[in-house]
Formats: structure tokens, C-alpha cells, sequence
């Protein structure tokens, strides 16, 4: 009965980032650089919070929106952060994770024939989330513009069909970010076009240079964006599964339909726990973040002085060389990497047919695992 099952969700595939990772978890002496997740445990002040949720008996259904709190919170902090104003009564959802958030988004605003506007090389999330709601992703070429999806490149790729454009900056998988120049020419170009925006800003709190700009304050854009955000990242929450959706009422009141039939509503526990990480924890990625852009820059000068191609990142936690030269494929190549050298990356070709050519290597580890990667990296290079 195979053929009865959904067209659309038998033509999408698993995660290239997930089906690599389970690929090179048989080999031995591995150092896997491969997933996009904090090395830091979860700060100790928000465990206990969560404790001390389980202990007073929190563990029951909560709002479909989440706790009002937890929504206070979180509005509070993207108005200190970012200056941000949204209402926590009608204007905030807590997901679960980042992802559902995608999901419940594009749930609400996307239909068969519609079309929808990212940037490649990409994180894979989007696209089948996209085809399952009936509608078609535009990937545009950003390799020449520094990883950027500029108004340029929207422009000319705007039809009668564009319904949405995706704004995920910095960048998963290239750590790129756009410059607020370049985000009030994109805002300019929307502001008289019935465009939504999905800015997917969950590295939000890790940008290394200056404060994160979300398209969401310039003139004209709130009331067409969704934007995503959450605590996995800044707060090395990723098994918490929490999410923040912020929008404009008219939007998250149909949305807020999706999710309570989707999920019903966040993890109690984990809501509490994310009410300390978005209060007392205000700051918590700031410690994150200096770690992190160290790391960066060691890694960075080391793939520079292998000969590498590479943009220096922004924010978040990748790094997305340039692997052309070798004439391999980015599958082939990240293969013989963890078999002849024991390190394990991600293929390009994972981040759409736009990342064929480059490897991407997260730096979400501790210095001496980076340290030893790259030594092994190094000696491989020699070899090919």
C-alpha cells in the first residue's frame, strides 16, 4: 500500500546533514565536526529551574501559546536585545523548537502554487517543510555575493507567485549575516509588495561583531514578517526543544490555530526553564560567544594557511570551505576525509545542489578536538 502514502512526503528525503552523521558513526577514532550544536552543557541555573518546575507539579497542559510569563520573557528580551515590540498576549508563540516554528509558519501563509524565496547554499529544514505545503522553493545563487541573498538577486527573481522570502541570517551553513545596508535596500523592495518574510534568526545571539539587526524593525517590514527564534543556540538548549515565534496579530492568530492542532503546546518543563534562560540568563551567550569566535579565528587561519577558499563567518558556529579544487565531489570527498583521516564534516551537497563544491565543519567543539581535526586535516590535504 506503499502507493497510497502522501506524494509530497514520499519525493522528500531524510536530513543530508543526519544521513552523513549516521553514515560515519560506524567508523572508529572519528573526530566529528558534524553537527550544529553547542559543545557548553546547559547553563546549571536554568537545570534547576526546570527541577524546581517538576517538583511544584508544572507538568500539565499549558496555554496553546505557552505560558504568559514565558511570553513576557521573551518579549522583553528581543525588545532589550534587538528593539523589537511585540505583544506577549497576541503576538508571541512558543514552539517546539525553532523547527515547529518553521512549520506552523509556513502551514499558515503558504498554498499549492505559491512560491517561495531562499538563499543557497541553505539549511535543508525549509525545502521539504515548503513541497509538503504544496508549494515550490526558489534557491538563488548567493556563492558570488558572500553567501548573501541580496535585493539584487531578489529582485530578479520575484514572480506573481512569490509568497514568501526567507531571510536565515547569520547562516546555517556558511555563518554569513547581512550588513543593515543591505537589509533596508531588501525592506525598500518589499515595502509596497504582499511578500511575507521568514527571518530565521535563531543565531540571533551569536553575531561577532556589532548587534544583530532583524529586518523586522525597519520601516514597513513588521507587519509581513514571521520572525523565528528560540533558545537552542544562545542558551545550548537544543534538547529543550523551545521555540519563539513573533509576528503581527492577523498572522499569529491563524497560526496560533496550526500549532493547537499540531502540537497542543510546548513542554511545561522545558517553558520554565526557558523563562530563567530569557531572564536571569539574559546574558548567558555572551561567555558562549567569545569561545566561539575564538574558535573561529583558529579555525579560519588554519584553513586559510591549508590553501583553503573560505568567507569568514559572521556569527553562528560554521565555517563552509571551498573544496573545488580537488575535483571530487563534496560527498566523495567528506567520505575519503573520514576515511583515510578520521575527521568528519558535512558534505555541501547536504545545504542543496548550491553547496555542491564545499564542505561545512562546525566549530561548536572544544579547542583541542578542533585543534587535533585540523591537524588530521592538514596531513589529508598533502596526500590528495
Amino acid at each position: 500500500m506503499e502507493h497510497l502514502i502522501n506524494s509530497n512526503v514520499r519525493n522528500i528525503e531524510i536530513s543530508g546533514i543526519r544521513k552523513f552523521f549516521n553514515l560515519v558513526s560506524q567508523y572508529e577514532d572519528v573526530l566529528s565536526l558534524t553537527i550544529g550544536q553547542p559543545d557548553f552543557p546547559t547553563p546549571l541555573h536554568v537545570k534547576k529551574a526546570a527541577n524546581e518546575a517538576i517538583e511544584a507539579n508544572r507538568t500539565v497542559y499549558t496555554p496553546n501559546a505557552g505560558i504568559l510569563e514565558l511570553r513576557n520573557a521573551a518579549a522583553s528580551f528581543v525588545k532589550e536585545k534587538y528593539n523589537m515590540s511585540y505583544n506577549p498576549e497576541s503576538e508571541i508563540i512558543v514552539s517546539i523548537g525553532a523547527s515547529q516554528g518553521i512549520d506552523i509558519a509556513f502551514r499558515t501563509i503558504l498554498e499549492p502554487g505559491t512560491e517561495v524565496i531562499l538563499p543557497g547554499p541553505v539549511y535543508p529544514g525549509y525545502e521539504p517543510i515548503i513541497r509538503l505545503c504544496g508549494a515550490s522553493p526558489v534557491h538563488i545563487d548567493t556563492r558570488e555575493t558572500g553567501f548573501q541573498l541580496t535585493a539584487e538577486l531578489i529582485e530578479k527573481n520575484l514572480t506573481e507567485k512569490t509568497r514568501c522570502i526567507i531571510l536565515p541570517y547569520p547562516s546555517n551553513p556558511t555563518g554569513a549575516a547581512l550588513p543593515s545596508e543591505e537589509l533596508m535596500k531588501i525592506a525598500t523592495l518589499l515595502e509596497d509588495k504582499d511578500i511575507f518574510i521568514l527571518s530565521d534568526e535563531i543565531y540571533s545571539e551569536l553575531v561577532f561583531a556589532g548587534k544583530h539587526l532583524s529586518i523586522a524593525t525597519l520601516p514597513g517590514m513588521r507587519e509581513k514578517t514571521i520572525v523565528i527564534n528560540g533558545v537552542s543556540k544562545s542558551h545550548s538548549m537544543t534538547g529543550w526543544r523551545i521555540g519563539l515565534v513573533f509576528g503581527p496579530e492577523y498572522v499569529m492568530n491563524q497560526m496560533l490555530k496550526v500549532h493547537q492542532y499540531n502540537v497542543s503546546c510546548a513542554s511545561s518543563v522545558s517553558q520554565y526553564a526557558a523563562l530563567e534562560a530569557l531572564t536571569v540568563g539574559i546574558d548567558d551567550a555572551n561567555e558562549m560567544k567569545v569561545q566561539y569566535k575564538a574558535r573561529m579565528e583558529y579555525v579560519y587561519g588554519r584553513l586559510l594557511e591549508m590553501g583553503l577558499d573560505v568567507v569568514k563567518p559572521d556569527g553562528a558556529f560554521y565555517l563552509f570551505p571551498s573544496i573545488k579544487k580537488f575535483g571530487m565531489t563534496s560527498f566523495d570527498f567528506s567520505l575519503k576525509l573520514v576515511e583515510e583521516a578520521g575527521v568528519a564534516v558535512v558534505p555541501g551537497s547536504a545545504f542543496s545542489a548550491l553547496g555542491e563544491g564545499y564542505v561545512r565543519l562546525s566549530y561548536a567543539y572544544d579547542m583541542e578536538t578542533l585543534e587535533k581535526a585540523m591537524e588530521r586535516l592538514e596531513e589529508f590535504l598533502r596526500k590528495l
